[in-house]
């Protein structure tokens, strides 16, 4: 892991003074804890074992079967490109091509800059848009590779590293 300064242990405690006792909770330890820090660091899993009791190699299992949680940070803007049926038959191949070429990452990959993460997902629920891709929570519909192109330009200027 890329990560080696240590996590500040103290964004995950709010979260295990209400779910240490709690039997079951481990899924909701570990959404919270990916909500505080955005992403799962080992330092912290580890923790989190020590204070539930839990084995680390459950929690670490956990967290690598369900596909909502990272192990690694997430660049500043996370591109989840939609990969359902709908966004597929329109074009989403053309789509991921386009933000490879313009941030030189493919999926699962953030950029050096930390900049950008690609994601592609199954399906992001907006169908009647596609082809699909969400950054932040804001939803780009509609693509084209130039548009979509076009969406990463302006957030890397917004975000004070133009491309």
């Amino acid at each position: 892991m890329a990560h080696t300064k240590p996590s500040d242990l103290s964004l995950v405690e709010p979260t295990l003074n209400k779910y240490a006792e709690v039997k079951g909770s481990l899924i909701a330890i570990l959404q919270e804890t990916q909500e505080a820090y955005g992403y799962l660091p080992m330092d912290v899993m580890e923790h989190i074992a020590e204070r539930t009791g839990t084995p680390l190699a459950t929690i670490v299992g956990v967290a690598t079967f369900y596909a909502q949680f990272r192990l690694e940070p997430v660049g500043k803007y996370l591109i989840m490109l939609c990969q359902g049926t709908a966004c597929h038959v329109n074009g989403s191949e053309l789509i991921s091509s386009a933000i490879t070429d313009e941030l030189g990452i493919e999926d699962g990959q953030t950029t050096e800059d930390g900049m950008f993460s690609l994601e592609h997902v199954a399906c992001l629920g907006c169908c009647s848009l596609s082809p699909v891709m969400m950054i932040n929570g804001k939803t780009y519909g509609r693509l084209t590779p130039d548009k979509a192109k076009k969406v990463l330009r302006s957030l890397a200027a917004e975000g004070g590293e133009a491309q």
